[in-house]
């Protein structure tokens, strides 16, 4: 059992009540909680004296769940989140004068935001979250209780003092209790914009089994709430070739194109096992077991580790809609710029320079509006064949990211 002890306080760390309590790591084995099993891969690594990759004691414990970080409401989690990673719209619909459903779409946010001061102003929350409210009335009071967007003061002030007593990154933390006192505490914090519902379902927008005539929502207790991630609608049925002339198009064209900019300290998404943490810190609650952490004996992937999250013995991960979004959409940035870097360094690199800045212009454009309308086009010519080179080589890119339409083909 000496390999699964340790005591440093950055693999585990025992609650503190107050500020003269020390911080002290638990002591004798660490183990999980109520489990009284060990797996096929975990028993073999102990018997020939290592200590287990995926065991609690190789840093990745992370502690149970206070009280006071429990049954925090979606927008009491932003409130105490150290680097704010998304914005948010959410909209609330009230069918049948009685049913009401919410869901929230994310937008990635350019650079994350890091705070020192929790929790931020009232204001601020604006610029990251959007509340729709679509009904046949105006939303009450009644209907505000059942939304997931209201505040408990006591309850933020709780988490973050909890937090800065216990977690690694919130020592420093300073406590705003007059921005908390300018939340109120029975409508959501930010502006409600109220619309006037259509009544009709388009039937194109209907599930296999649903039927235009079906009440969506509960009557009673919380309201459904699902997190959504953005996607073009437009692109959903598009094939590899026809939304890379799509691309082409938008870029010969003069499109626009978001360059992102960063501060002079950006928070990384590599090597930086103190992100997710800080993001989710009721997942996290001693801010220990990131990914990456060093402080393990035997090095976890980043992916296998996420992977183990997921399948954590409490359900935590699974049941927090934003983690599996947040960690598939950081696994797709790092693909992507994967492969752009691997493209950038290839010995062909300046043939593909040479063949963008000299298209021609009116062949692209030929065979750009034959994709775009899904016709089979085979390159005859010189001219055509430097085109489709240049689509090809955007396969480059587009082949490491999970879940593209390159990566389909390759499979």
């Amino acid at each position: 059992m000496e390999l699964l002890k340790s005591d440093s306080i950055y693999i585990t760390r025992q609650m503190r009540l107050s500020v003269q309590d020390d911080i002290k790591p638990w002591k004798g084995p660490i183990l999980a909680p109520g489990c009284d099993k060990v797996c096929k891969s975990c028993a073999h690594s102990l018997s020939i004296g290592r200590t287990p990759k995926e065991s609690l004691a190789n840093s990745n414990w992370l502690g149970d769940v206070p009280k006071e970080l429990q049954g925090l409401s979606f927008t009491e989690k932003m409130l105490i989140a150290r680097v704010c990673h998304n914005c948010f719209v959410v909209k609330v619909t009230k069918s049948g004068m009685y049913k009401l459903k919410a869901n929230a779409v994310l937008f990635s946010t350019p650079m994350p935001k890091i705070y020192n001061t929790l929790p931020p102003k009232a204001e601020d929350l604006n610029e990251v979250l959007a509340f729709i409210y679509i009904g046949p009335n105006k939303p009450t009071q009644k209907d505000y209780q059942r939304v997931p967007l209201l505040v408990r003061r006591n309850k933020v002030a709780a988490a973050l003092e909890w937090l800065k007593l216990n977690h690694l990154d919130y020592e420093d933390l300073n406590i705003s209790y007059e921005n908390l006192a300018t939340y109120p505490e029975d409508e959501p914090p930010v502006c409600v914009d109220y619309r006037v519902p259509v009544m009709s379902k388009d039937a194109e927008n209907l599930a296999v089994h649903e039927s235009a005539e079906d009440e969506e929502g509960v009557v009673d207790g919380d309201c459904p709430f699902v997190v959504h991630a953005l996607t073009g609608a437009q692109y959903e049925n598009k094939t590899g070739k026809q939304l890379r002339a799509l691309a082409m198009d938008h870029l010969m064209s003069q499109g626009k194109v978001l360059g992102i900019g960063h501060s002079e300290i950006p928070e990384s998404t590599y090597n930086n096992p103190q992100l997710y943490p800080q993001m989710f810190p009721w997942l996290f609650p001693y801010g220990l077991g990131g990914l990456g952490n060093p402080y393990g004996k035997e090095k976890v992937g980043e992916l296998a580790r996420k992977k183990n999250l997921l399948m954590y013995h409490d359900k935590r991960f699974q049941v927090e809609p934003l983690f599996p979004l947040v960690s598939f959409n950081h696994e797709q940035i790092k693909s992507s710029t994967t492969g752009g870097y691997l493209l950038a360094k290839k010995s062909h690199f300046p043939k593909v320079a040479d063949r963008l800045m000299n298209l021609d212009q009116n062949t692209l454009n030929e065979l750009i509006s034959k994709l775009k309308n899904g016709e089979i086009v085979r390159p005859t010519t010189e001219t055509e064949k430097e085109c489709y080179k240049i689509i090809n080589d955007l396969d480059l890119v587009a082949g490491h990211v999970q879940g593209s339409a390159t990566s389909k083909k390759y499979m």
